[in-house]
């Protein structure tokens, strides 16, 4: 029996199929899918399904010292089980195994960690095959010239594991300790993760330490033949052309001299043609930049580009080369196109210049392609708008790579007016070129029409704007990604990854990225204690180091000893300061949840969570002082900037992904609770009268004794909520929700099921909310969002629901007992979280 390996399910699936022309059958072992046809079989991993760790001595971080873990032992344990155990089994079967996981440093790596599984069980030959696309020409040809394992480039990446973990989890159990910041709320540091970081909280600091200045500039509006322009003032500042003008006299001196003639005389005018080069293809960060501009994240864009990886749309990912290999037929790649409703007539175009030359970039490497379509071209129909759009913007991508040159006229126009000079700058497209089948690029024009020197143009307005300098901008995530290849932090595989750990572990927030005051704490302590930690050189050199263990040039442990040595000086310069840096890590966590003063004993009033989990503000004198505020039971509390000036207090925002919502300050919410009145509207159904019967006359409800049963009232909670709830509440607990905003009016109109009166939200607005009976209104929003199959939750549609079902979740039981790692790892698209977002949406 042949056995082949794949990364993961999907690649095993279409791999499968390509190989069996069609007839392959899939069947289930241990809940993993082994796709079968004559005597061959192909089973997917789920990326790595061994992971390196310490042994169980060093698992107690209170009983194991920190420096400890720089010299402890690194061993290898499954964390697939299943997957490990069906892999296994088939291996003893086999005559012959075949490892196609992706061909970078970490696909070698999972595929000799697949190869030394085998040999666990095997002496059977293993060889490995390789392709940039999943399509069936690469497939194909790789199967038919099968290669040896690259046991140095494997060992590159086994390298990069112990050396994270090492540096990881010695640095990330001192500060933590140091901090006694322990449990979800440790303070993670990572070999790249923690430079980068860096790169974040200096340019923020950069931002916080400009200092605006002031300057002027002035625009005057010319006509010609009622076809007006704009010009700018400009002077001579030693030898070039400056428009801002850093003196108010002078800025008013000039604005006075040009409103004081109604005409300019042109002085000079130049024209002249410019060519636009076309863009060189795309490798991993320029893709990741311009699906930045679409609005994706380097997360969501990566994923989106295995996706279509996966499903054979488009070559692999990953890659540094910006040079199209030499068997690349461009105009065979451009005929399949031809046809197409989307993209057949630019093709067309395409093939018809003189010749089809594709741009060459500086990186050319020999592993894979730039990123490129293969030529099997989907239905909008068979992916999602997202991976559509992606798709499109890789094919064009392809396309402006071989399309001719753009071609511009420039025409630049001097005058003069009132002895001050002006210049307008205008640009029209000639010749498209590229830009006819790229819109993702700008070929905006500037409309100036055609003068002749002397002539004499009318000035219609003159603006003088005062405006200050500007602050460097934040790094937006694939600035920051750039930067990190240029500093050589992380790698094409790994930079996208590091940024969404920052965000996953509180260090940065919004989009572009900044700090959190945890992140400024972390830095600044690295800074002054121990300025390795956040050292791009350091982990540059260390990336260097791995390069180099691919090449042949270094080995696994020489690279991993060095690096240990590395980390020990580390530890020699944090040892002294412990207390001093978990003093400092300290009160930086407690000013990122920090809200205002007490108004009991005048300490801080700070954002915490309870045993259970809940948020609520406690005051940091607690146990001498226990004042407390609710927090919304919905979402993870983040505090603003935005400041109540009655409280002194900062605003809450709830994160609650798309239900997020600001809860604004939490003593005027809870004033606000506490100063309103339950307003009674009807008799509770679980404890109160019966309708019909016992309401009296225009439908109120019957007076009652406390031991009849309760009513419900309409309640403002001090978290900010509101809701319908009984009156005899803790004793009856019936309660309905309603919405957190907005006036609520009680109509006349009754529902005679409930004998409740219907409910307005916002009556006086252009758009009010007819609620309805409160009861009512809540049945047909459980029965709108009743969870009965998968595709009732948030974010899996059928595509999703299809890949999750290769993945054994074909079931809500099966996801409510999914591990979200697991499926994260198997289930390109998936990530860890939206599992557990969707198990709480079960479970609510």
């Amino acid at each position: 029996m042949e056995l082949i390996i794949t990364e993961k399910d999907n690649a095993a699936r279409r791999i499968a199929d390509i190989l069996s022309e069609g007839s392959a059958t899939a069947e289930r072992r241990n809940g993993v899918n082994v796709y079968r046809w004559g005597d061959t079989r192909v089973v997917g991993l789920s990326g790595h399904v061994v992971g390196v760790d310490f042994p169980p001595e060093y698992n107690d971080w209170r009983d194991v010292e920190p420096a400890e873990l720089i010299d402890a032992e690194v061993t290898k344990e499954p964390t697939q089980e299943n997957i490990v155990t069906t892999l296994k089994t088939l291996a003893r079967r086999a005559d012959e195994a075949v490892v196609a996981t992706d061909y970078d440093r970490e696909g070698e790596l999972i595929g000799k960690e697949a190869y030394e599984l085998i040999r666990e069980e095997t002496d059977i030959p293993v060889s490995r095959v390789r392709f940039s696309s999943i399509t069936e020409r690469e497939v194909r040809n790789a199967f038919a010239d099968p290669e040896e394992i690259d046991f140095d480039l494997a060992a590159a990446g086994e390298a990069r594991q112990i050396i994270d973990l090492v540096w990881g989890a010695a640095l990330t159990r001192f500060l933590s300790l140091s901090a006694r910041q322990l449990g979800d709320d440790f303070i993670s540091v990572g070999r790249v993760q923690s430079p980068t970081l860096k790169l974040i909280v200096d340019r923020e600091r950069e931002i916080e330490a400009f200092d605006p200045e002031d300057y002027w500039e002035i625009f005057a509006d010319l006509q010609k033949n009622g076809s007006g322009f704009e010009a700018q003032y400009f002077y001579d500042d030693d030898g070039s052309e400056a428009e801002r003008v850093w003196n108010e006299a002078d800025a008013d001196a000039a604005y006075a001299d040009l409103t004081s003639v109604d005409a300019a005389t042109v002085t000079s005018v130049r024209r002249r043609t410019r060519t636009d080069s076309p863009p060189t293809p795309f490798n991993t960060t320029a893709f990741i930049s311009a699906a930045s501009s679409l609005g994706y994240s380097a997360q969501r864009a990566m994923s989106i580009a295995e996706e279509l990886y996966t499903a054979g749309y488009m070559t692999y990912p990953r890659t540094d080369n910006t040079v199209y290999p030499d068997d690349l037929e461009e105009d065979a790649l451009l005929d399949e196109f031809v046809g197409s409703p989307t993209f057949g007539e630019d093709a067309e175009s395409l093939l018809e210049q003189d010749d089809v030359v594709a741009t060459e970039g500086d990186e050319e490497t020999t592993d894979h392609p730039p990123i490129h379509p293969t030529g099997e071209i989907p239905s909008k129909a068979d992916i999602s708008e997202d991976e559509w759009e992606i798709y499109e913007l890789v094919v064009r991508r392809f396309f402006a790579t071989v399309a001719e040159a753009a071609t511009w006229e420039r025409l630049r126009v001097v005058s003069e007016a009132g002895g001050r000079s002006l210049k307008a700058n205008g640009k029209r497209l000639v010749e498209p070129g590229y830009h006819a089948v790229y819109p993702y690029s700008s070929a905006s024009e500037n409309h100036v029409p055609d003068v002749e020197e002397g002539e004499e143009l009318a000035i219609s307005d003159v603006r003088l704007e005062d405006k200050q300098t500007q602050p460097p901008r934040r790094y937006g995530q694939s600035r920051l990604i750039e930067t990190m290849e240029d500093l050589g932090l992380g790698t094409k595989a790994t930079r996208h990854n590091t940024l969404e750990k920052l965000y996953d572990r509180g260090y940065i927030e919004g989009d572009p990225p900044r700090p959190t005051a945890l992140a400024n704490a972390v830095v600044e302590a690295a800074e002054e204690f121990a300025d390795r930690v956040v050292s791009d050189d350091m982990t540059a050199q260390l990336e260097r180091d791995m390069t180099r263990i691919a090449n042949g040039e270094a080995t696994l442990d020489e690279v991993a000893d060095e690096s240990r040595e590395m980390l020990q000086q580390v530890f020699d310069e944090l040892a002294a300061s412990r207390e001093e840096i978990g003093e400092h890590l300290q009160e930086s966590l407690k000013a990122d949840k920090t809200l205002g003063p007490c108004p009991q004993c005048g300490e801080s009033m700070l954002v915490r969570r309870s045993r259970q989990g809940s948020y609520f503000v406690g005051c940091d004198g607690f146990p001498e002082c226990r004042n407390t505020l609710p927090l919304p039971s919905t979402g993870e509390p983040l505090v603003l900037d935005d400041h109540c000036e009655d409280h002194d207090m900062h605003h809450v925002k709830m994160l609650a992904g798309r239900d997020t919502f600001v809860h604004g300050c939490p003593r005027c919410e809870a004033e606000k609770a506490d100063e309103s009145d339950d307003e009674v509207i009807g008799p509770c159904p679980e404890c109160g009268v019966a309708p019909e019967e016992q309401r009296g006359e225009g439908g109120e409800a019957a007076e009652e004794s406390e031991d009849e049963g309760g009513e419900l009232a309409i309640k403002h909670l001090r978290s900010g909520s509101r809701l319908v709830g009984c009156t005899r509440y803790p004793d009856c607990d019936y309660s309905l929700p309603l919405p957190r905003n907005g006036d609520i009016e009680v109509t006349e109109e009754f529902c005679e099921e409930h004998a409740l009166p219907e409910l307005v939200v916002d009556p006086d607005s252009d758009d009010p909310w007819e609620l309805g009976c409160p009861i009512c209104n809540f049945e047909e929003y459980q029965a709108r969002n009743a969870v009965e199959d998968l595709e009732d939750l948030n974010g899996i549609g059928a595509a999703t629901a299809e890949k999750l079902a290769a993945a054994g979740v074909e079931s809500l039981d099966d996801l409510r007992d999914a591990d979200p790692d697991g499926i994260a790892a198997e289930v390109q698209g998936v990530s860890a979280g939206q599992v557990q977002d969707w198990q709480s949406e079960l479970e609510a």
